[in-house]
């Protein structure tokens, strides 16, 4: 298959999965809305212009033509403030801020026909409401736990295995480009001790051995010290004594990037085999659950992070592969990891699948993260205001004052219009950055 089509497949399988996302993201919302007797007028994917819609009784369900979100329209958001009038505006609402709160409140009943005052959102039990606003990240966070489990747990990734490929037969000096050993070079741990390319090793010094990075780390922290290695060898397990010998090494970081510093380790000199390597599903929820505070930390220093893209769009600097992208840049990615040869022969369809599958588990738990921020218009702003109204009603009862009613969500309507101009700008610069300066994988 061609590189060509190999991205062209790559994009549109990404395309598909964003599009789904955000579709099962909405369905979140919408079914525990519709169980709980809300009326929802719209279930759309995407903004902008209507592409096509369809509507099944009082809903009407489309795509529109931007692709960057999807919303349901649920009638009454917002509660009335005592004494207004649905469709009506009061006239002491002359500032600009509390204008923008009053057109808020007014708008969420529009559609609310005689006799469905009892339909609307803001009448549910707080807890009803924090289900339906919470099912869509939710839905994100079991996508991504199902679409890893499928990457990780049933077909694998090429990694690392402690499968011996090679085993050096000298300590050479850390930095070292020699590719052949010279007369004063001392013996490597490893070849005295009759290590073998092929050896698999079982325990080190009566430990089990589950994977490449426990054995390097052990072998690291052992130097100067004499070790056994259990190893099985054409189908028979031997014992080998070895002591790891202390050398200068570079010092990587967590994702085995370069740090220009080194320090003084254990050395045993093999290397290991790259194979498909599954990860237990009980492990899965601890693997996404890194994804997510990873995910959070990059949300938490989303200005920082959105000024070094810029600084990249518009300068010399480099663009940070672990920093945000767009929907573009997604794309992208997509396609440059399916048009990428497979790590292991045999079996290139597998692998590029795992590949799409585990980014697409990415941007769920992107999604995930991103709504729950507690401000409006995301889904976390109404969670945050019914948690607020609990709270309130609270500490109104320890002080035995009357119930203060609901928590008027609309207030923060002006900050939630801040929100979006600052989500629209960061769109652009995000569609900018991932034509001029795209994250590509050889960064």
């Amino acid at each position: 298959m061609s590189t060509v089509l190999l991205w062209t497949v790559g994009i549109l399988a990404a395309a598909v999965g964003v599009a789904v996302s955000i579709a099962l993201h909405e369905l979140g919302h919408l079914l525990p809305a519709k169980r709980f007797g809300v009326k929802v007028t719209q279930y759309m994917v995407g903004f902008g212009p209507t592409l096509f819609s369809r509507r099944r009784g009082e809903t009407e369900y489309g795509v529109k033509a931007i692709p960057l979100g999807g919303y349901v329209r649920m009638i009454g958001m917002f509660p009335p403030q005592p004494g207004d009038a649905p469709g009506r505006v009061r006239a002491s609402s002359t500032g600009r801020w509390a204008l923008m709160a009053e057109e808020a409140r007014q708008a969420s009943f529009v559609e609310i026909a005689p006799g469905e005052e009892s339909r609307t959102f803001h009448r549910l039990p707080v807890w009803k409401r924090i289900v339906v606003m919470a099912g869509g990240p939710l839905v994100n966070l079991l996508l991504a736990l199902v679409l890893t489990a499928v990457a990780a747990s049933g077909i694998g990734r090429p990694g690392y295995v402690p499968t011996l490929s090679a085993v050096s037969q000298c300590v050479q000096p850390a930095g070292s480009t020699a590719t052949t050993c010279a007369a004063d070079d001392p013996v490597a741990p490893g070849a005295a001790a009759g290590l073998r390319p092929g050896d698999e090793v079982v325990a080190f010094d009566g430990a089990p051995v589950r994977d490449w990075e426990s054995l390097s780390a052990a072998i690291r922290e052992r130097g100067g010290q004499p070790v056994q290695l259990l190893v099985e060898r054409d189908g028979q397990r031997l014992t080998v004594s070895a002591t790891p010998v202390l050398t200068e090494r570079e010092v990587l970081t967590a994702t085995g990037e370069a740090t220009g510093r080194t320090e003084e380790v254990g050395f045993l000199g093999v290397s290991p085999s790259i194979a498909v390597v599954r990860t237990p599903l009980a492990e899965v929820p601890g693997v996404v659950a890194e994804q997510v505070e990873g995910t959070a930390a990059i949300v938490a220093r989303l200005p920082q992070r959105l000024y070094d893209v810029a600084r990249a769009a518009f300068g010399s600097a480099p663009r940070d592969p672990n920093g945000p992208i767009g929907v573009v840049g997604i794309g992208r990615l997509a396609g440059e990891l399916n048009a990428r040869p497979a790590i292991i022969p045999g079996d290139e369809l597998a692998e590029r699948t795992s590949r799409i599958v585990s980014l697409l588990a990415g941007l769920n738990v992107a999604l995930f993260v991103f709504n729950l921020i507690p401000l409006l218009p995301f889904d976390g702003g109404h969670i945050a205001g019914a948690l607020w109204e609990v709270l309130k009603k609270a500490l109104f009862r320890l002080r035995r004052r009357p119930d203060p009613g609901p928590v008027d969500v609309a207030k923060a309507m002006p900050l939630a219009y801040g929100v979006s101009v600052v989500l629209v700008g960061m769109s652009v610069l995000l569609l900018y950055a991932d034509i001029v300066r795209p994250v590509t994988l050889d960064r």
